[in-house]
């Protein structure tokens, strides 16, 4: 039995939703449908992306644009369309055949593309620098994602900025750009494997500012290249059902990490659990902790004065900012795999992991341990 078609009225809830950056799941609920249908209609409808807009003087709306379909789908002729919106037939007529005809005319997808035609009045670098697309593509390919390709281009070659190109512009190139299998197939390259992007500026973390935060953009420039030891990463690796956790932290310069039981969640707790664990930390080694935006350490002030270790937070929704502690926690899922309570560890079996894996040769070392790394520094300063 052919699945019943979804009005318009429904469909228009469902994909302003989108375009206003919810979900995919709270737009179904929003229109009273299931996600399934909403990826539906994006296919069918197209997807506007959210971005602010600046109309010109006499254009058609995207309001007027579903009168159009709507007139469409009533089969009502160009002139009594545009009678009905107080619009030429001339007008009508020509935005009807700029975009697929009656057959195909998609309110969404002609506001997307005048949209696109008034903003871009030059041809995109996917055009003009066909070189340099073909080797983004290939990158994508072999799974790199649009940040490291970005920057490896540009460290690659500082001194031509033909191969310069932002992240973003390379996001845009894939979902808003490519077309058919071809976007289809370098989203699926991506780590996410969706093959629409989630709006970026309108994420919500619903936890609130972090009372005297200091972001991680504020970060002494010594911490990125990683020559100077003592800067930690860190975050909380989440147990099953989300009610346990165990939190970690690694040194950028050894790779040498820790495992830390903690019994809750609440920011007074996980602060007095890391200020335990790190405050003997040789001062070599204590001189800043970045962590994500999260509420377990909301209490980051009373660390800093208990251990003399600075704490800065990432950009929301940004791990990569902590890449090396993502890195180490996937190490750890070895031990402690998605769906563990993590709650009937001991801290002395999360010592003995944590030794496991400190003492594991490592390529970027020079196949040296973390151990190894960490207590050479130790060494040398005593």
């Amino acid at each position: 039995m052919p699945r019943p078609k979804t009005s318009w009225r429904v469909a228009r809830v469902a994909l302003l939703a989108v375009y206003d950056g919810e979900t995919i799941v709270e737009a179904a609920r929003q229109a009273g449908i299931s996600p399934r249908t909403v990826v539906r209609l994006i296919d069918e409808y197209g997807r506007m992306s959210f971005r602010d807009r600046t109309r010109r003087a006499g254009s058609l709306s995207l309001e007027e644009r579903e009168e159009i379909l709507l007139g469409i789908e009533r089969n009502e002729s160009g002139a009594d369309i545009g009678e009905r919106l107080g619009r030429h037939r001339s007008t009508i007529w020509r935005e009807i055949s700029n975009n697929g005809g009656r057959r195909a005319y998609r309110a969404f997808r002609a506001e997307e593309r005048a949209h696109c035609q008034a903003r871009r009045q030059r041809e995109g670098w996917t055009v003009t620098r066909p070189v340099l697309w073909e080797e983004v593509k290939d990158r994508l390919r072999r799974r790199w994602s649009p940040q490291q390709i970005s920057q490896r281009f540009r460290r690659d070659h500082p001194d031509d900025p033909s191969w310069w190109v932002s992240h973003e512009s390379i996001y845009h190139a894939i979902y808003v750009q490519a077309n058919g299998e071809l976007r289809k197939e370098l989203a699926r390259c991506l780590r996410s494997g969706r093959t629409h992007r989630k709006a970026q500026s309108r994420i919500n973390t619903g936890q609130g500012k972090i009372k005297d935060m200091v972001n991680i953009s504020l970060r002494p420039q010594e911490v990125e290249d990683r020559a100077i030891p003592g800067h930690w990463e860190g975050d909380l690796m989440i147990g099953k059902a989300g009610k346990s956790a165990v939190s970690t932290v690694v040194e950028r310069t050894t790779r040498y990490g820790r495992l830390i039981k903690v019994d809750d969640r609440t920011a007074e707790h996980v602060a007095d659990r890391l200020t335990v664990e790190m405050r003997h930390l040789p001062e070599l080694l204590a001189k800043s902790l970045t962590w994500d935006q999260g509420r377990e350490l909301a209490d980051h002030a009373e660390f800093t004065v208990a251990t003399g270790i600075d704490v800065y937070f990432c950009d929301p929704h940004s791990p990569w900012q902590r890449g090396l502690n993502e890195n180490w926690n996937g190490l750890a899922r070895q031990f402690l795999p998605k769906g563990t309570d993590l709650s009937g560890y001991t801290q002395e079996e999360l010592d003995e992991i944590s030794k496991l894996l400190n003492t594991r040769p490592r390529k970027t070392l020079d196949w040296d341990t973390p151990v190894e790394r960490y207590n050479q520094l130790v060494a040398t300063k005593t």
